[in-house]
């Protein structure tokens, strides 16, 4: 089966709103036409994927933005990361962690005629760009689609992304998302 590429289409993996907010601007203002993918099975309990999830979808519907969401799996994320439970936050879990995101994000992506895809989990000054965008282009290379590489703090884009949470109101959490960083806050 042959899917058509949609030019400029970029799959976007989002975590939650606040993340969302600059970053998005920043895409679009780059010329990508965006949608935006939620799919995060590390983020527990699940009152706190919900608030994220909610929050996500009111500011997505005041900008009229597209946002997929995805099942989550939280299975298959406890599954991948047995055994780094007890890692430092930004440590190998947390590189797990983005493989298994960032795979899924690209997989649709690649079925979906989406030209490309990136993450705005660059924006949070927790993690580490670097990082975060070689695993990128190494999941990119796999699948044969564009990876967009990105550090959306960068030109102050973490402040940025702050004052539009203060703006819309936004829920902004304390942790990551997975149970194991939530301990070590």
């Amino acid at each position: 089966m042959t899917v058509n590429i949609k030019e400029n289409s970029l799959l976007v993996h989002v975590c939650c709103a606040p993340c969302a907010s600059y970053s998005f601007e920043k895409l679009i203002n780059s010329g990508y036409d965006i949608t935006g993918y939620f799919f995060n099975p590390n983020i527990q309990p699940e009152f706190e994927y919900n608030k994220r999830l909610n929050d996500l979808i009111k500011f997505a519907d005041i900008k009229k933005y597209k946002i997929i969401v995805e099942k989550e799996d939280t299975d298959s994320w406890n599954r991948a990361v047995k055994g780094l439970e007890d890692e430092r936050e930004g440590g190998k879990r947390c590189e797990v962690c983005f493989k298994l995101r960032l795979e899924k994000t690209a997989l649709f992506a690649k079925q979906n005629g989406y030209e490309g895809f990136t993450t705005v989990l660059t924006i949070s000054p927790h993690k580490n760009s670097e990082k975060i965008n070689k695993i990128g282009a190494e999941i990119a290379q796999k699948y044969d689609i564009k990876f967009i590489e990105e550090n959306f703090k960068k030109q102050h884009g973490f402040k940025k992304s702050l004052e539009l949470a203060e703006k819309y109101n936004l829920y902004r959490q304390n942790y990551c998302g997975c149970i194991y960083s939530r301990k070590q806050v």
